[in-house]
């Protein structure tokens, strides 16, 4: 169920850029939807290659730990699957704003609303979805 091969994220930094994701969400809403391609890279590279292959968790984690900010660690397999559904989405609006539809604002509505479950309480919805999913199918061993 659990992801041990990689090393744990800070809860606060998660939050943090929970809080970031949020603030892009706005601004593609209030001026271009075409910021939601910076949630397409960061969602790639969190959520398929790991936290600590993005720059920009690298930099948030060295200035929340030089500052003891960083909260608990938290296992990195759920926050990846967050990352890879945070992927999913953003490229859905992308390509829906490239194709001329104005279904572009529904993936990011959506991710406006887990995000802001994240960061101000903490809630990982798609955390949540991780661990259900391997309580009922869990994996074979062996």
């Amino acid at each position: 169920m659990l992801r041990f091969d990689l090393p744990p994220v800070w809860s606060n930094v998660t939050r943090w850029e929970a809080f970031v994701n949020f603030l892009v969400c706005g601004a593609s809403l209030l001026f271009t939807p075409w910021l939601m391609a910076i949630l397409v890279v960061q969602g790639l590279v969190r959520g398929f290659l790991g936290h600590y292959k993005c720059p920009a968790h690298r930099l948030w984690a060295a200035i929340f730990e030089s500052r003891n900010w960083g909260g608990k660690k938290e296992n990195a397999g759920a926050k990846m699957f967050a990352n890879k559904i945070l992927f999913l989405a953003s490229l859905v609006s992308v390509v829906a704003y490239a194709m001329g539809s104005d279904f572009w604002k529904v993936p990011c509505i959506v991710l406006m609303v887990f995000t802001t479950l994240e960061w101000a309480v903490s809630f990982c919805a798609a955390c949540s979805v991780y661990g259900l999913w391997y309580r009922w199918f869990p994996p074979k061993m062996g």
